[in-house]
């Protein structure tokens, strides 16, 4: 069972991960000691805006925009509900964001 995302929570990368795009695997990972992550499109597109100041609206708004598409908000929570368990994003409070 997952637990709810934060209402106001703003997703960042999590803090042992660094997210990059790697040419050689045409692709963007999460690096992390032991190894990396190898991310599909969808994951990647998702996990660049996650920058400790957009909130998931932004996030699936931004994505809505740039491709042109709607209904992606349960996805979207899907897939950072699943990250967060992995440790792959934690979140910032609105209020920490701002600062």
């Amino acid at each position: 069972m997952t637990t709810p995302l934060p209402a106001e929570g703003r997703p960042r990368i999590g803090r042992l991960f660094r997210f990059q795009w790697e040419a050689a695997q045409q692709a963007y990972v999460l690096l992390y000691p032991e190894g990396m992550v190898k991310l599909n499109q969808s994951a990647g597109e998702i996990l660049r805006r996650c920058d400790g100041q957009c909130s998931v609206a932004e996030v699936v708004a931004d994505l809505e925009r740039t491709f042109a598409t709607s209904g992606l908000q349960g996805e979207v929570e899907a897939f950072l509900a699943m990250a967060e368990e992995k440790g792959w994003v934690s979140w910032d409070s609105a209020a920490e964001s701002a600062s």
